[in-house]
């Protein structure tokens, strides 16, 4: 008894009542998207998504129960074994696994089934944590690097044949913990200037001038300077891969990219080229969220979600009912609330002596952002829709699940901070 008296005293608190917050907001809005007027329906009704919704959520609760019981050095030392296991399943999915929404990412049986690929963000977190917080461990490394690189490019793989190109991409949030954790920012700055040039290339049809462009650059940082032998060569050559790189993005829109991701790049680019096919999502999304005004139409009176013109708008489009029935001002509060997870989740991060739950607190802190950030960018046309949930909104229990194992294993870690400090 006193061990859980003391676990209900450090938990932290704060991060919990946003969660909870999160989460009720979340089923509130899901209601408002299946409402319908002319129908009986109740929210403790299971054939009704709400309901469905609101039985993941009793469930969650069951999870974190668990999860507060369990001794926390359980989830270090069986890190490698989690990892393995869903490695398995993520193995097993494209094989046995059943396609919903186009994608092939569910086990179950009937109309039960999980997502592998969403529990295996937790596991690839505590997996990291456990690498690179171990004795000796140094980020500058190469070996190190190609370890740590190869830890989270294996589940890419595996959720990349599931067609389920959006989750694998959550994967690449990690280079923000490995940047923290010492990892060189050229690194980061190589990728922003390729993902800089690869949407150059995409606004500017003409390749001649970025050639162009380029050669100039080249030659004046080679004029004013040193012009030494090594100097030269590294301007000239850097100057000849970013000009193939230019050339090579033309072939991976057409021949790596699938049709339909070919299409939502293209439509990000320019939305009304194809505003009945490829840009109708985020045209609609974003007539929905401007039509809220700034305190919006009012709860289970938005037009846009009642007629279903936003597709997929209880999962990857929720935020468009908060902009549309809440406004300007409900938007800036969900915004506000998880903008203060993830301040928590860095304060709880850098409150650690633990190595291993600072770096797990990181991880943790970088998957919910991905997910926030490109989420609700998708949904107003700053990113290509790429089908990621809105962490505690979308609808669906291996989100809620996942997440909600994510933050509260980080909790339990939390909580025992100075008694890992003491065994210290």
């Amino acid at each position: 008894m006193k061990r859980s008296e003391n676990i209900s005293v450090s938990l932290d608190w704060p991060t919990v009542g946003l969660y909870m917050a999160l989460v009720l907001m979340g089923l509130i809005n899901i209601y408002a998207v299946v409402f319908d007027e002319g129908a009986a329906q109740s929210i403790f009704n299971t054939d009704f998504s709400p309901g469905r919704q609101l039985g993941f959520i009793i469930a969650s609760f069951f999870i974190i129960m668990a999860i507060v019981i369990i001794d926390m050095r359980f989830y270090e030392t069986f890190a490698y074994v989690f990892y393995g296991i869903i490695m398995v399943l993520l193995f097993l999915v494209p094989i046995i696994g059943k396609e919903v929404g186009g994608n092939k990412a569910w086990l179950g049986v009937g109309s039960f089934g999980v997502q592998p690929s969403e529990f295996a963000k937790f596991v690839v977190a505590l997996v990291v944590a456990k690498y690179v917080g171990s004795v000796g461990f140094r980020m500058d490394n190469l070996r190190n690097q190609a370890t740590v690189f190869g830890i989270i490019a294996i589940p890419m793989a595996l959720i990349l044949l599931q067609k389920d190109t959006g989750t694998a991409l959550v994967f690449t949030s990690f280079i923000l913990v490995f940047f923290r954790e010492g990892m060189s920012p050229f690194l980061m700055v190589i990728g922003i200037c390729a993902a800089a040039i690869f949407i150059l290339t995409l606004l500017i049809p003409n390749h001649l001038y970025l050639h162009a462009a380029v050669a100039i650059t080249v030659i004046f940082l080679i004029f004013f300077g040193k012009k030494t032998l090594r100097r030269i060569s590294l301007f000239v050559v850097g100057g000849l891969i970013i000009m193939a790189s230019i050339q090579s993005v033309d072939y991976v829109i057409n021949n790596v990219l699938k049709p339909h991701q070919r299409d939502r790049v293209r439509a990000l680019i320019d939305p009304d080229a194809d505003p009945l096919g490829a840009g109708w999502n985020v045209t609609q999304s974003k007539i929905a969220i401007g039509s809220g005004g700034f305190l919006g139409k009012g709860f289970l009176k938005g037009t846009q979600t009642k007629y279903d013109f936003v597709p997929e708008q209880k999962t990857d489009f929720i935020f468009c009912t908060i902009g549309e029935e809440h406004g300007w001002l409900g938007s800036l509060i969900v915004v506000g609330l998880f903008v203060a997870l993830l301040l928590r989740i860095i304060f709880i991060a850098e409150r650690q002596k633990n190595k291993f739950t600072r770096i797990y607190a990181y991880s943790v802190a970088s998957i919910f952002f991905f997910h926030f950030a490109v989420n609700i960018g998708m949904t107003i046309g700053l990113f290509p829709v790429i089908g990621i949930p809105l962490p505690f909104f979308s609808y669906g229990g291996s989100s809620l699940w996942a997440f909600t194992i994510l933050l509260f294993i980080l909790l339990k870690l939390d909580a025992h901070r100075m008694q890992v400090l003491q065994r210290v």
